[in-house]
C-alpha cells in the first residue's frame, strides 16, 4: 500500500477534489483489473477511451481517480484528480508506486527496426555468462535471472513494466537489457523509466500503419534518445543514415560502432560462413557462432555496450565468441542430405533483404535459394509488394504465402504482394495461400546443397487469423518437411 499523496509526483497536477492522504493498493488503467483501494487512471488509447470507465472502476472497488476530464456527476467518497496528460501521469506514477526500480539498477534500452530481439537477448545471455544478475525485457519473453516470464508486447505497459523491474531489484539484479519500441515511446509507456544507456540498431520503413509517415517514426525512435539523462550513454550505429540524428538533441554522452566508418568502435569481417563469422572487434580476432553481417554489427553493438557499462575488454570477447544465435533468427536446420533450413523473423523489406544478402554471399553459387515470403494483415500494406519483389530479385524461387493474415483475408494481401514482382520475376514465384502446404512444397523442390528461407514469422508459436491464435512453428513443421523428402 502506498499513500496517494506520494505517488503523484510528476503526474501533471491540475486539479484535485477530495483528499490524498489515502492508501492505495494497486494502480490500474484496466478497469477489469480493479482491487478495492485502487488508483484508476483513466488513459486515452487508440480505440478505447478509459474515461467511459470511471464508474464502472468506482463500482469495482477504486477509491481515486487520474483523469484529463472530471465526470460531470463526482461520487462521494472519491478521489479526482484532474491531470494534463493521463498517459504520462500513468508512467510517472507507476514508477513511483513501485519505488522508481529503474534507478536502483543499470537499464540499457535497445531501440531500432532490426536487431533489437537479437542485441537485448545476446547482452542478458553475456552478462549472465560473466556471473551477473540480470533481466531481460523483450519481444520473445521477459527473464529475471533465470525465471522465464512470456512476452505479450515488445515493451510491456508502464504498470507491467514497472512491475517486473521491482521483482528484478527485489531479486537483486544489477542490469537490464530493455527492447524499446517506437510504439512505447509514443505511448509514453517508458515515461518515468530511468535509463543508464540508449543503443540504436538501425531504421529502416516499418510501423507506418501506425506513425503514418517515416519521418514520424524516426521521430519516434529519436524521442528515446532525447530523454536519457546527462549520465547516461547514446550507442548508434554509424553507418546506418539516420545513425546521427538519434544524437542531435540527447544529453547523454555520444558514443558511435560501425563496420564501414570511422566510430568509436569498430570492426572488421575476415570471414563469413553458414558456420559463423570470424571478426576482428576492437583490434582483437574473434569467432562467433552468429552468421552475416546484420550479426556483426550486433556484435559489435553488444561489446560497445558491455565496454559503455565498464566491463573487461578481454573478457567481453571471450564470452562474446560464445554466444548463440537467438531464437528465429537466422535459425538453421539441416538435413543429412545437405539442404539447409534457414527460420528468421525477417518481416519487414530490409530485414529479409539483410538475410537473402548474407545467404547469397555464404553460398558457392551452385545452390538454389527457395524463399517463403508473406506479410502481416492489419499492419503496413506499402511495404508487401517491395517485400515480394526483393524476395524474387534475391532467391531462386519464391513461394508467397499467408503470415499473420489477422482479420484480412490471406488472398487479398497475397494480391498486394503479387503487384511487386516484375515480369522477369513473375516465372520464379509460386502462391500457395496455407503457409504449412508452402513450407512442405519448397522442401519437395530443394535439392541436396539448396537453402530454403522460412521469413516472418521466426521465434512465434501461432498463426493469427480473425482474431484466433492457432498453433504454429515455423521451425517444428519446417524440420517435419524436411525429414519428408530427404533424398
Amino acid at each position: 500500500m502506498k499513500l496517494l499523496k506520494d505517488i503523484l509526483y510528476k503526474s501533471g497536477l491540475e486539479e484535485v477534489i477530495g483528499s490524498t492522504n489515502v492508501a492505495i493498493s494497486s494502480v490500474c488503467f484496466d478497469s477489469r483489473k480493479i482491487q478495492n483501494y485502487s488508483l484508476f487512471i483513466a488513459t486515452k488509447g487508440e480505440q478505447v477511451d478509459g474515461h467511459q470507465f470511471i464508474n464502472t472502476a468506482i463500482d469495482a472497488g477504486a477509491i481515486a481517480i487520474v483523469c484529463q476530464h472530471l465526470p460531470l456527476i463526482k461520487k462521494e467518497n472519491i478521489v479526482y484528480i484532474r491531470v494534463k496528460d493521463s498517459t504520462v501521469a500513468l508512467g510517472n506514477i507507476a514508477s513511483n508506486f513501485y519505488d522508481n526500480p529503474s534507478s536502483k539498477l543499470k537499464l540499457v534500452g535497445i531501440t531500432g527496426t532490426n536487431g533489437k530481439t537479437t542485441t537485448a537477448t545476446l547482452l542478458y545471455t553475456l552478462f549472465r555468462s560473466m556471473g551477473k544478475k540480470v533481466g531481460l525485457l523483450s519481444t520473445v519473453r521477459n527473464k529475471i535471472i533465470d525465471e522465464t516470464i512470456e512476452a505479450t508486447h515488445t515493451t510491456p505497459d508502464a504498470i507491467q513494466l514497472n512491475s517486473l523491474l521491482s521483482r528484478m531489484v527485489k531479486e537483486e539484479c544489477t542490469h537490464c537489457f530493455m527492447e524499446v519500441s517506437s510504439h512505447a515511446v509514443v505511448q509514453h509507456r517508458i515515461t518515468g523509466i530511468d535509463f543508464i544507456g540508449g543503443v540504436f540498431c538501425n531504421i529502416t520503413h516499418d510501423h507506418l500503419d501506425y506513425h503514418k509517415t517515416f519521418d514520424e517514426y524516426i521521430k519516434a525512435k529519436k524521442g528515446f534518445f532525447d530523454m536519457l539523462s546527462e549520465d547516461a550513454f547514446a550507442l548508434i550505429n554509424k553507418d546506418d543514415k539516420h545513425g546521427m540524428v538519434m544524437l542531435q538533441n540527447t544529453r547523454a554522452s555520444k558514443n558511435t560502432f560501425a563496420l564501414k566508418s570511422l566510430a568509436d568502435y569498430t570492426a572488421k569481417i575476415i570471414e563469413n560462413h553458414f558456420a559463423g563469422l570470424h571478426l576482428n572487434i576492437d583490434g582483437q580476432e574473434i569467432w562467433s557462432k552468429l552468421v552475416g553481417e546484420f550479426n556483426a554489427y550486433n556484435l559489435l553493438g553488444i561489446y560497445a555496450t558491455a565496454r559503455l557499462l565498464g566491463e573487461d575488454k578481454f573478457a567481453v570477447l571471450t564470452h562474446l565468441s560464445s554466444l548463440n544465435s537467438v531464437e528465429g533468427r537466422f535459425d538453421c536446420v539441416r538435413t543429412s542430405n545437405n539442404i539447409t533450413g534457414i527460420v528468421d523473423y525477417a518481416h519487414t523489406p530490409d530485414a529479409l533483404k539483410n538475410v537473402l544478402k548474407t545467404i547469397n554471399d555464404i553460398r558457392t553459387g551452385n545452390e538454389k535459394i527457395i524463399s517463403i515470403v508473406g506479410c502481416g494483415g492489419n499492419r503496413d500494406a506499402a511495404k508487401r509488394p517491395i517485400m515480394a519483389q526483393l524476395a524474387c530479385e534475391l532467391s531462386d524461387r519464391v513461394i508467397l504465402t499467408s503470415d499473420n493474415p489477422r482479420n484480412e483475408k490471406p488472398e487479398d494481401i497475397l494480391r498486394e504482394m503479387e503487384k511487386g514482382v516484375t515480369a522477369s520475376n513473375y516465372k520464379k514465384m509460386l502462391t500457395i495461400v496455407d503457409r504449412r502446404e508452402a513450407i512442405k512444397a519448397a522442401c519437395s523442390f530443394a535439392e541436396p546443397g539448396d537453402i530454403i528461407l522460412l521469413a516472418g514469422k521466426g521465434h512465434e508459436k501461432y498463426q493469427e487469423i480473425n482474431g484466433v491464435k492457432y498453433p504454429f512453428d515455423d521451425k517444428e513443421i519446417l524440420t517435419e518437411s524436411l525429414n519428408l523428402f530427404v533424398k
